[in-house]
């Protein structure tokens, strides 16, 4: 493998070089990508069972082993589960003892349920960090979010026809096996003509995850569980997660997340990093039983412990991917008011820090899901001008967050407007580089 000359993309906003960040994925050998997976390389969806993967991706997944790791707040396993659409990608037989992804070791390594699933590309799965007891209560929380679907749709019986209803609780409730999860996709799609019925909606799954804190407290695992909102507006003063509202125009928040406390994708940062670490010099900077639960929960702390632990000689170039960023501004009585959420904010984030802080090259990679079926992500927007060279291109000219958010620490490099089938073709070939 040639060695990479350094790259500027670092330094960019916005930029469609993604000739150079091919060059970069393919050819620098001490790199480390840590990416999102809905979205990113497979869209968005309102029922999780019906999402599919290129085995083409699949297969570049590989090529770039050891230096590629998943952080998601889905799950590897599970009838939802990632594994899943590997397998039927490659084209497995399900209910097979064995499998081309297991024997191949074609499953997407790295941590999923927001950092506290860790899986290997055979498939081998370990929960780092966690009890018998939270998993057995967890294990109950989907029954619980039926139950209060088919309570609230008991108090508004003309919402949505009978015959259809039962399919959208089905639909709606993820039985994943550490992050159960109301789904609300799917009760947008039938109440978007009625978006107040559908905040209230929200307000009922919102009240229900206040409820099973309160009975997890009661059970003594008070400082075992979170919730996170898909997407969110950030986080309050108490480092809570607020609730995104459904507008006219896009639903607000669908994902009710009922996760294990550590259990955030800037803590994973840390634990993928303190293996990768291992994988090349033997040592386990933060120790060999470090998991994303014993991580700190302030950005500053995460901050200071990767430099204080992790070697800079043997940082690798960081390539951070995700598409959940937004950011909202309001005026109120003369007060402005600005919120940042999104899932992999703060994991990207936390990677563009760490280079800033190391003097770094980390890239920031921003795929553009709003293509999908889901409708709460606000496209990218283009515009053509004229080069120096007098030959017209496409540029960037907006964001995926609000145009008055002029001080968003963020910088999102390199972006993807064409989405994950665009950002999946360029993943394969730097992969088909790398291994030339």
């Amino acid at each position: 493998m040639p060695t990479a000359t350094p790259s500027t993309l670092h330094q960019e906003q916005f930029s469609l070089r993604h000739d150079e960040l091919q060059r970069v994925l393919s050819q620098t050998p001490n790199l480390l990508i840590i990416q999102d997976l809905d979205g990113v390389c497979m869209g968005l969806v309102k029922d999780p069972l019906t999402r599919i993967m290129d085995v083409g991706y699949v297969k570049a997944v590989q090529s770039f082993a050891p230096h590629f790791y998943v952080l998601t707040n889905g799950e590897h396993v599970g009838q939802r589960g990632v594994n899943r659409i590997v397998e039927k990608a490659l084209g497995d037989v399900p209910g097979k003892d064995t499998s081309i992804a297991q024997q191949g070791g074609y499953y997407l390594p790295g941590l999923a349920a927001g950092g506290v699933q860790w899986q290997d590309a055979f498939g081998t799965l370990d929960y780092p960090g966690v009890f018998a007891q939270e998993l057995e209560f967890l294990a109950q929380v989907p029954q619980k979010i039926q139950q209060r679907l088919t309570a609230f749709f008991r108090q508004h019986p003309d919402a949505i026809h009978p015959e259809q209803l039962q399919r959208c609780i089905t639909v709606a409730t993820l039985d994943n096996a550490a992050s159960p999860t109301a789904n609300l996709n799917v009760f947008y799609e039938q109440l978007a003509s009625t978006p107040d019925r559908y905040g209230q909606l929200q307000q009922t799954m919102a009240k229900l995850m206040t409820d099973l804190l309160s009975e997890a407290t009661h059970q003594g695992m008070a400082d075992s569980f979170f919730v996170h909102y898909a997407p969110n507006l950030g986080r309050d003063a108490d480092g809570m997660e607020i609730l995104r509202p459904v507008t006219h125009q896009d639903s607000g928040t669908t994902d009710f997340q009922f996760m294990l406390r550590g259990a955030v994708k800037e803590a994973g940062v840390l634990a993928i990093l303190n293996h990768y670490y291992h994988q090349r010099t033997g040592h386990y900077p933060l120790g060999a039983d470090f998991s994303a639960r014993q991580a700190p929960q302030s950005h500053e702390a995460l901050l200071q412990l990767v430099l204080d632990h992790f070697a800079p000689e043997n940082m690798p170039l960081i390539v951070g991917v995700g598409d959940t960023v937004n950011s909202t501004v309001q005026v109120i009585n003369g007060e402005t008011t600005v919120r940042r959420g999104g899932s992999d904010r703060h994991f990207l984030q936390l990677i563009q820090d760490v280079g800033k802080a190391m003097t770094l090259g980390h890239i920031i990679v921003y795929v553009d899901s709003s293509g999908g079926e889901v409708l709460n992500r606000k496209p990218l927007r283009l515009e053509s001008v004229t080069a120096e060279d007098g030959r017209r291109q496409q540029t960037v000219v907006e964001g995926p967050c609000d145009p008055n958010d002029t001080h968003d620490p963020l910088c999102l490099n390199v972006v993807f407007p064409g989405g994950h089938d665009e950002y999946c073709t360029l993943f394969q070939q730097a992969a088909q580089k790398r291994v030339q």
